[in-house]
């Protein structure tokens, strides 16, 4: 089965998402392989927060960063702006400014 890979304008359908409509500007989004990753802090240190993971041609799955470094599979998986939006509304604390 052949591997579907994220495109840049992924990654910036993404980012605009979470800037414009969540309100959240201090993340940044950026694409690796089949990955959208959603992270924070400095550039040379980020702090992880969620990523998507393409699975299919319209298909994404939504994974967590955990508190060790790792990553976690959620069993959600949709398209992406509705990964998008359910993590926003039901994940939002994972989102939330490091303080």
């Amino acid at each position: 089965m052949a591997k579907h890979s994220a495109q840049q304008q992924d990654a910036e359908a993404v980012a605009s998402s979470l800037r414009n409509t969540a309100g959240l500007a201090h993340l940044r989004v950026r694409r690796r392989a089949d990955l959208i990753v959603i992270e924070s802090g400095p550039d040379d240190d980020p702090y992880p927060r969620a990523r998507l993971r393409r699975v299919g041609v319209h298909q994404w799955r939504l994974e967590m960063a955990t508190h060790t470094g790792g990553w976690e599979t959620t069993p959600f998986q949709a398209q992406r702006d509705e990964l998008v939006q359910l993590l926003v509304e039901n994940f939002g604390w994972t989102l939330a400014p490091l303080e």
